[in-house]
């Protein structure tokens, strides 16, 4: 398990932040800022009118994705004290995380979506710094991104930053036809991956067949842990996760993981490189560190242990569901992206006269405030995101709802 003597085995590791500690560098305040501000009986959040709730949806951004562990907080209040080199720190903090995740390299970015970006450019660009400074003008460099016409997705936007052009594909026969000199990388969106006619390891096999390099947006694929290895395994030269999802570090956080060459190519295409594509995805100390904390927890989870107590979570939400006369509720796990339990939530919406929309926005406006989504004509419930015990709370307002109106005040 992670514990304080973890903390500084790693932080006395990493030159700089490593020499620069000591007992009262770390404790040198006993209370995080929130706490204090605890103590001192402020509540910023509602200062500003802003409303916490109890998520029971997910790892969504707009919902601020997930809530970071005691021990990431306090790696971060930890770099908030000292002054380091940034490029020295993005080395070692790579470094460590490669070991961690059994990749070549790996690099910590602003988000997945800066993963995206950086890990395109790096394809184009190499370490050439001519090419770098250009982008996204491509003159000179290979300009076609293939992707299979299934897995277009909002976030290829990062990818087309850098100037390419989508070539849309279905078929494995479509994609051979499709390579050509200006053929620069392929991208697989790891979501779609049982949509598309090419599954993850036959893309990856193709893009070593002819020498393109394939990257894979894999950005809410964890749980389960492996992935944090399989994809690399499996030949993508390059990976994106999100770092502020299933991982639990800062939500403004990604990694980028792959071959060596690629990760090299995509940090000059980043900060705090002042002329590139990437200058303004910056990634502070604090960010770093809290990352590679929050990655070296969740390798050393006990994953068996947490999918229990998921399993546990949304079994008390179906059944609390279900017993409502009427509607129907069902535990299901997403095959790929957010691969835990899910309680998914019908009724006739004309018998009770209400939607779902309605109901996600009886749950939001109520006290608790909760936060779900709804599918169509279904609420779906993540429980992932939940602190312990929380689940108790959105079984009990769920059926409150689920019963009418009159119940639901």
């Amino acid at each position: 398990m992670w514990s304080r003597r973890r903390f500084l085995e790693i932080a006395s590791a990493l030159p700089l932040v490593g020499s620069a500690l000591g007992t009262t560098a770390v404790a040198a305040e006993n209370s995080l800022p929130a706490e204090a501000l605890a103590k001192a009986g402020k509540d910023l959040f509602a200062d500003l009118g802003v409303r916490p709730f109890i998520n029971a949806a997910g790892t969504y951004t707009a919902m601020t994705s997930s809530l970071m562990p005691a021990e990431v907080m306090e790696a971060i209040t930890y770099a908030s004290k000292h002054y380091v080199m940034l490029d020295e720190l993005h080395d070692r903090v790579g470094e460590r995380i490669a070991s961690l995740v059994r990749c070549e390299a790996a690099m910590v970015t602003s988000g997945a979506a800066s993963a995206l970006t950086l890990g395109t450019a790096a394809v184009l660009t190499g370490t050439d710094r001519q090419k770098i400074v250009s982008l996204p003008n491509l003159t000179g460099m290979k300009s076609d991104v293939i992707i299979q016409k299934s897995h277009r997705f909002g976030y290829d936007h990062a990818v087309r930053n850098c100037g390419v052009r989508m070539v849309e594909v279905e078929s494995r026969d479509d994609l051979e036809r499709a390579i050509n000199e200006k053929t620069a990388m392929m991208l697989f969106y790891n979501a779609n991956n049982f949509l598309g006619h090419i599954r993850d390891e036959e893309f990856a096999e193709l893009g070593k067949k002819h020498g393109i390099p394939t990257l894979n947006d894999a950005a809410a694929d964890v749980p389960p842990v492996q992935n944090l290895w399989k994809y690399t395994g499996m030949g993508f030269d390059l990976v994106a996760f999100s770092g502020g999802k299933g991982i639990r570090g800062p939500q403004s956080s990604g990694l980028l993981l792959g071959r060596k060459d690629l990760i090299a190519a995509a940090r000059l295409n980043g900060p705090p490189n002042s002329d590139s594509i990437g200058r303004g995805m910056k990634v502070n100390k604090e960010e770093m560190l809290g990352l590679l904390v929050a990655v070296d927890l969740y390798v050393q989870r006990n994953h068996e242990q947490e999918g229990r107590e998921f399993h546990s979570r949304a079994d008390a939400i179906q059944k609390s569901a279900a017993d409502v006369p009427g509607v129907r509720a069902e535990i299901f796990v997403p095959e790929v992206a957010n691969h835990v339990p899910h309680v998914r939530i019908s009724w006739d919406a004309a018998a009770k006269g209400m939607t779902a929309a309605d109901v996600v926005r009886t749950l939001r406006d109520g006290e608790p405030s909760i936060g779900t989504r709804s599918e169509g004509a279904t609420v779906v419930v993540g429980v992932w995101m939940m602190r312990p015990g929380e689940e108790k709370i959105v079984a009990r307002r769920l059926r409150q709802v689920l019963s009418g109106p009159r119940a639901s005040r």
